[in-house]
């Protein structure tokens, strides 16, 4: 079965270009913020006492965060195949909590966080490590609000340093298991890795790895049909999310038959705008969380 990486940073000692980054399908960047002076306070134990203990580090900073796929995983399996490769690649871990013993909400708020709706980070459901590499720091803070996970890395390289060499984080996954399975067992998944322009229905340019395994899926499946349907925050008329929930749904259709061959009787598409939401429309993550577009098992 075809394993394609999940998440692949490639992090150089100078400002990330493009060319730098590589992110699969069931990753998508959020944010990527370098600043070529800047400071950091890198936690390097719990919050306790009234305080969290902090090395101030000078230096490039730079700030990136992620939103990935996590179905049923847990934050420590997101977090330990990264761990893994950074001390492989010479990196020496200083501190690593989880929620509860980093502090829970005092640690959550006395650290950096990069400002939603680019990280999210649940107050009961979160790890945390720091790490060294000669005078050069690492932190990555991962969490989770389901189906989603979060990654922020923020890395310091101090001014007058000698360029550390490329950092390479790679996890893989089997991502026919994780989506497909997921559909199976429950009879819908959210197709993650889309997106759309703020406010309309054109359907990115892709290429989305969901859709080629929903393509796929039916292909093998020939007694099986999908209906696509889109879902929107509140903000707004109902009419309007739903006229661009559905709007969604179809762009998602089209591409399916236009691009992946897929029989148009075997796809519908349906909008129903904020009615069916995944969490709270009160905080910027959870209106997030709430745009998308579900694929739903119909069986002949």
């Amino acid at each position: 079965m075809t394993r394609i990486a999940l998440l692949i940073l490639v992090l150089l000692a100078g400002p990330l270009a493009a060319q730098d980054l590589t992110l699969p399908s069931g990753a998508r960047q959020l944010s990527d913020r370098v600043s070529p002076l800047d400071s950091y306070d890198l936690p390097t134990g719990p919050f306790a006492d009234g305080s969290l203990p902090v090395r101030h580090v000078e230096g490039q900073v730079e700030r990136i965060t992620w939103r990935v796929q996590s179905g049923s995983s847990t934050t420590l399996q997101l977090l330990a195949p990264l761990r893994e490769q950074i001390i492989a690649q010479g990196y020496e871990v200083l501190f690593e909590c989880e929620a509860r013993n980093c502090g829970g909400f005092d640690f959550r708020f006395g650290t950096e966080v990069v400002p939603t709706p680019d990280m999210y980070v649940s107050i009961q459901d979160y790890r945390f490590l720091a790490a060294t590499r000669g005078d050069e720091v690492l932190s990555l803070l991962v969490s989770r609000n389901p189906p989603s996970g979060y990654v922020q890395m923020i890395r310091v390289t101090p001014v007058g340093v000698a360029a550390p060499p490329p950092l390479v984080i790679e996890e893989t996954v089997n991502a026919t298991d994780g989506l497909l399975s997921e559909l199976a067992q429950n009879g819908h998944v959210i197709l993650d890795d889309l997106h759309f322009r703020t406010g309309e229905i054109t359907l990115g340019d892709g290429p989305f790895a969901s859709l080629d395994l929903i393509a796929g899926y039916l292909a093998d499946n020939p007694g099986t049909r999908l209906a696509l349907v889109g879902h929107t925050d509140d903000t707004g008329a109902l009419d309007a999310n739903i006229s661009v929930s559905t709007g969604r749904a179809q762009a998602v259709r089209t591409r399916l038959i236009e691009a992946h061959g897929v029989a148009a009787d075997r796809l519908e598409a349906r909008g129903i705008g904020y009615l069916a939401p995944l969490t709270s429309n009160a905080t910027a993550e959870g209106r997030d969380l709430n745009r998308r577009v579900e694929a739903v098992l119909l069986v002949n």
